[in-house]
Parts: structure tokens; sequence; C-alpha cells
């Protein structure tokens, strides 16, 4: 069957979020990409993500209706969810602690920290169940929780003669494939803050992806019998 252009489209993103994810290597993600985007069959476009996951499981057939895959970590949520739980807490008085990188959360985590501080990064890390409760308690002390742009994030702390709350979600959108996370406690005199950002080696790759596909469209601007060396868009002189 003949290809789509929405079709050729939606294995293109299947393609950006391999390579944001680092299943693909730049020069293989710009060689499939230029195959997508010059593809007339559905035959054309299989083998490009026959190796390659989707949301959840696999990927969804070309000729099918369904929305773009997730991008980044948010392709891993069903993997990341249902591990034991490699930390219950983290405690700062005079000093910090911090868990970031591959940990896992356990569903019920306390945080303390006095004349002192803490970091919690959300990030890569897994969940021992799919809803999870984050306490966090600072007096005349800071705690810093990071989280991905797709989680499910709601912050109920309190604040007295500090801050306690969480920035806008400028990077994404929550998605309900992850898990839900609820932020509460006390910040006396101190602040809790959660901030959405990516990782800065997703978002390397994912700046990396957008400029190799800018390339691609470029050169088949330029390979166009409309655009190229002698095509029609150029009159005869005389």
């Amino acid at each position: 069957m003949r290809a789509s252009d929405a079709e050729r489209e939606r294995i293109a993103e299947v393609l950006r979020e391999a390579v944001a994810e680092g299943r693909l290597e730049m020069d293989e993600f710009e060689q499939r990409l230029e195959t997508a985007y010059t593809a007339r069959t559905h035959g054309e476009l299989e083998p490009l993500v026959r190796d390659l996951p989707a949301p959840g499981t696999a990927v969804a057939p070309v000729g099918s209706s369904a929305p773009a895959p997730l991008r980044g970590s948010a392709a891993n949520w069903p993997a990341r969810i249902g591990s034991t739980a490699t930390s219950k807490g983290g405690f700062a008085l005079w000093g910090g602690f911090n868990r970031k990188g591959r940990w896992t959360v356990s569903r019920k985590f306390t945080a303390f920290a006095m004349w002192g501080g803490g970091e919690i990064d959300l990030r890569e890390a897994d969940f021992e169940d799919r809803d999870v409760v984050i306490r966090c308690i600072a007096i005349m002390g800071g705690i810093h929780v990071t989280a991905p742009p797709e989680l499910n994030v709601d912050v109920r702390g309190v604040g007295i003669m500090g801050g306690f709350g969480e920035g806008p979600n400028e990077d994404g959108e929550t998605l309900p494939e992850a898990p839900r996370v609820r932020i509460t406690g006390l910040a006396l005199m101190g602040g809790v803050g959660v901030e959405r950002k990516r990782t800065k080696a997703e978002r390397r790759r994912l700046k990396e992806a957008e400029e190799a596909e800018r390339a691609v469209r470029e050169r088949q601007r330029l390979d166009s019998p409309d655009t190229g060396p002698g095509g029609g868009g150029r009159k005869e002189l005389g």
C-alpha cells in the first residue's frame, strides 16, 4: 500500500525517540530518516523501525491511527515500575544528601534537611510502585526535586516563612503511563522546590536529532526536481 505523509512522520518520530534514548547512532538515524521521508510504500517504511521499541512494547503498525510515540525516557515507563526499593529516605543535618542516577524510589520516601540540603533526582530513577509519596521536611534548609517532564507530579506541601512549590512544565506534557508522585511536607524558614527538565544527555541527543533532521530535509529540498540544478524554477534567457 502507498504510504501517506502522516505515516512517514509517525515513523520519523519513532526514529527520533530511538536516537534520543541512544538506541541509534546519529549516522544511522540520518540514513533511516532520509529513507523514511522518501519512502513510497508501507513495505519501505516497516523495516526502518522493525528493531525499535515503541511505547510499552512494540511499534505501532505503519497504517494505524495510533498517536505519535513517546519520546526519550517516557518510552521506558512500563519497565521502570515495580522494582525493589533501594532507598526509603534521605537525611541532612549541617550537611547534604542526594539521590540521583539509577536508583529505585520506595512507595513512601521521606526526606529531611535541617541547616543543610538535599537533592532528589527522579529523571533516571525506577519506582517501587505506580503511586509514590515523597515527604519533604526542610527546616532552615532546602530540598530540591528534579523530575522528567512526563512524570505526574502533585505538589501539596506547606511553606512557613519559606517556600514549597513547583515550577512550570515547559518541556513536555505529563503522561498517564508514568508513575504518580505526590510531594508533601513542610518548609519552615527553608524551601522545597520541584523542577521539570530532561537530562543533559537526553537534551543533547534530541538537539542533535533535530539538527540531523533539518539537514536531511535540506538535502531533499536541494535534490528536488523543482529546486535542484536544472529544476523547474529557472527561466531560459533569450
